[in-house]
């Protein structure tokens, strides 16, 4: 998780907006399962994947 997340944010550094909305719905997906399992909370799960969703936008502009 915290691994995809890094290469998402790396990805917006270097100003690579599509290769990082391509990995967007993988991202959301492990996000999901983990607070699914219980490794983090859901609105945890929530805040990380608006945040990620929110950079990108941010940076696409």
């Amino acid at each position: 998780m915290k691994a995809l997340v890094k290469e998402v944010k790396a990805f917006v550094a270097e100003k690579k907006i599509k290769e990082a909305q391509a990995l967007l719905p993988k991202v959301y997906e492990i996000l999901d399962k983990t607070a699914k399992v219980g490794i983090i909370k859901k609105n945890n799960a929530s805040r990380k994947k608006s945040r990620i969703a929110k950079l990108i936008g941010k940076n696409s502009k």
